[in-house]
């Protein structure tokens, strides 16, 4: 949602229960680190702290059978390596002039996480780049006077960052047909367009990177992992420490664990385990979900005629995750292409999550500010009210205003990650 991850803001934004204590619990096992979720975040911190601190202890508990299977997942997100070469919405335009900071501020963010994978590599801990990380051009791509004439300030604006030299411009239809053909064949020929092209871009599998993290922590003496375990309960122990008591989903035995630090990376799940750990912060949040589906193909034929992640202008009221792109993705070394996102409801906080899991993190404390917020963001609910709404005709016909040429027998519905 994944959208992809920049180390630094995304361990600052995450939901996170942290503590530190000089003194350990007296029962139980005891570790320096709790994570709980086998995901990117928990591992790309556990990673870190085992080169900063190789003598502490770790745990990691997953739900699932493996880890990696939720929004890190390649399959369940956009896997873009975000920084803000295509994605309009990191340059609002305000007073008539584009503000470049938040672009400048995820490229720089995202430079430090590239940093951070080649160290990865050098040191033995990621194998082979490619399996991981890929050049893919990113493109912005929009029709329409209006948006023409906003693609063409934020270029210009974009052109005081070295960041963004490498970015092109175009209104030339050949131009574009050059990069993007499949785009373009079948289209109206008098139909204004505006690009903008950088070649530099990624294209990024998280969940790849997760496997590869796990495989490696897994050979570390002091690292523990715990597949097909759900967390039951959080608690403080008098010390300050965290006492965290799991269940084995497979044999439905029952194990506790006491943890200096505790970190939650559990995605949509993070809120109902926050409220667990008794922390005050817990009781002001309230949590939303919303699911994305892709159309999808895997047909090489047309995969290999596409090399893009190219972005749209999202629809009014529309959350920044469904902006529409035309979508290059490297997967298990395959070539596919996704288009989409459309946005899907479910009361699931995690993909394979419980339909109870919305009801049960209401409390009396969230349930009036979701209300409100509801109110509030009105143009967000008739939005996500009409794309569910969508039929596959809806959706195809969507698809062809950036692909004109396409046929429904090469494309079908994958439903990605749920986000809240």
């Amino acid at each position: 949602m994944n959208r992809g991850i920049a180390f630094k803001p995304a361990l600052a934004g995450l939901a996170l229960a942290f503590a530190l204590t000089g003194v350990q619990a007296a029962e139980g096992k005891r570790v320096d680190v709790l994570l709980v979720g086998g995901g990117i975040m928990s591992s790309t911190l556990a990673v870190w702290l085992n080169e900063l601190e190789p003598g502490w202890s770790m745990e990691m508990i997953e739900r699932l059978d493996k880890v990696a299977e939720e929004s890190s997942n390649g399959w369940n997100n956009a896997g873009t390596g975000h920084s803000a070469l295509a994605e309009l919405n990191y340059t609002p335009e305000k007073d008539g002039k584009i503000d470049i900071s938040k672009a400048v501020e995820i490229n720089e963010s995202f430079q430090v996480t590239r940093q951070f994978l080649a160290w990865q590599v050098k040191q033995g801990v990621l194998k082979n780049p490619r399996s991981f990380i890929n050049a893919t051009p990113h493109m912005s791509f929009v029709w329409g006077d209006d948006n023409i004439r906003f693609l063409r300030k934020r270029y210009e604006a974009l052109q005081a960052s070295p960041l963004f030299k490498p970015m092109q411009y175009s209104q030339d239809n050949a131009q574009i047909a050059k990069w993007v053909p499949l785009m373009m064949e079948g289209r109206d020929p008098n139909q204004k367009l505006a690009v903008t092209w950088t070649p530099i871009g990624t294209d990024v599998n998280f969940g790849e990177i997760t496997r590869q993290y796990v495989a490696y922590l897994q050979t570390r003496p002091n690292f523990d992992l715990k597949l097909s375990s759900e967390v039951q309960d959080i608690t403080r122990n008098d010390d300050g420490s965290w006492h965290v008591e799991y269940k084995n989903l497979k044999d439905g035995s029952t194990s506790a664990t006491d943890a200096k630090f505790l970190f939650i990376g559990a995605g949509g799940a993070a809120l109902p385990l926050l409220q667990k750990s008794g922390i005050p912060e817990a009781k002001e949040y309230a949590g939303f979900p919303v699911g994305g589906s892709f159309l999808v193909t895997e047909n090489a034929a047309i995969a290999d005629r596409h090399m893009a992640k190219a972005y749209g202008i999202a629809s009014t009221g529309a959350p920044p995750m469904s902006v529409p792109h035309l979508d290059t993705r490297v997967l298990d070394g395959k070539r596919v292409i996704l288009f989409g996102p459309f946005a899907t409801f479910s009361t699931k906080f995690l993909k394979e999550g419980s339909l109870l899991d919305l009801f049960g993190s209401m409390t009396l404390h969230n349930s009036w500010p979701m209300v409100r917020v509801g109110v509030r963001e009105f143009d967000l609910v008739q939005y996500l009210i009409g794309q569910v709404m969508q039929s596959d005709d809806d959706r195809f016909a969507a698809l062809q205003t950036y692909f004109p040429h396409a046929k429904k027998e090469d494309w079908r519905l994958w439903q990605a990650g749920q986000r809240v």
